[in-house]
């Protein structure tokens, strides 16, 4: 908690005077150009990875950066994603898996998860993901594959559909490599919405 601590003291030493006129604008504004879904991973930054300053992604983080697809009820993910697209207007949305995905591997790799019954039951979500891969255990194929399949069940959202049918919004699928940096983008070959 110290490292924490410190932290915070530095932000308001350092970070906040340098940038008081954007948090100032950020405080009665609030403008992202784009939904930034990625796994919960903490070595999965996406500010740092984007190079984005604070108010320009609107970030959502699930384990596996699983969406599910629409179905009525509440749900903190599908209510965050249509928050960005109907009300704050966001242009793109991005779904980013990453190399050594620990969600990925447990399913690649068919770990027991009897120990963690509600991250069993999330994973779940990524069912399909695993049969479109073609060779099991292959945590790099079923991170790309996911990747792809949370795109498709985006688009069942009926604020994502609609936005998608007025042109004024755009899907893209990366998978980023922790150890390079790279990122893969699978946009080229994601499904048509």
């Amino acid at each position: 908690m110290q490292d924490l601590t410190e932290g915070v003291a530095r932000f308001q030493r350092d970070v906040f005077p340098a940038k008081a006129e954007l948090f100032a604008r950020l405080a009665t504004h609030h403008g992202p150009h784009t939904l930034f879904i990625s796994c919960s991973d903490a070595r999965v930054v996406p500010e740092l990875i984007t190079g984005t300053e604070p108010g320009d992604l609107f970030v959502i983080r699930t384990a596996g950066n699983l969406v599910p697809a629409y179905a009525p009820g509440a749900d903190g993910v599908a209510a965050s994603i249509e928050y960005a697209v109907a009300v704050l207007g966001v242009k793109h949305i991005v779904v980013c898996g990453h190399s050594g995905c620990g969600a990925m591997t447990a399913l690649a790799q068919d770990h027991d998860l009897s120990g963690a019954p509600a991250v069993a039951d999330w994973l779940r979500l990524a069912a399909a993901s695993v049969a479109r891969t073609a060779t099991a255990g292959d945590v790099p194929a079923l991170v790309r594959q996911n990747v792809l399949a949370q795109l498709a069940n985006l688009a069942t959202h009926p604020s994502v559909a609609s936005a998608l049918a007025k042109g004024g919004l755009a899907l893209h699928g990366w998978v980023y490599d922790i150890p390079t940096g790279h990122i893969d983008d699978l946009t080229a070959i994601a499904p048509a919405a």
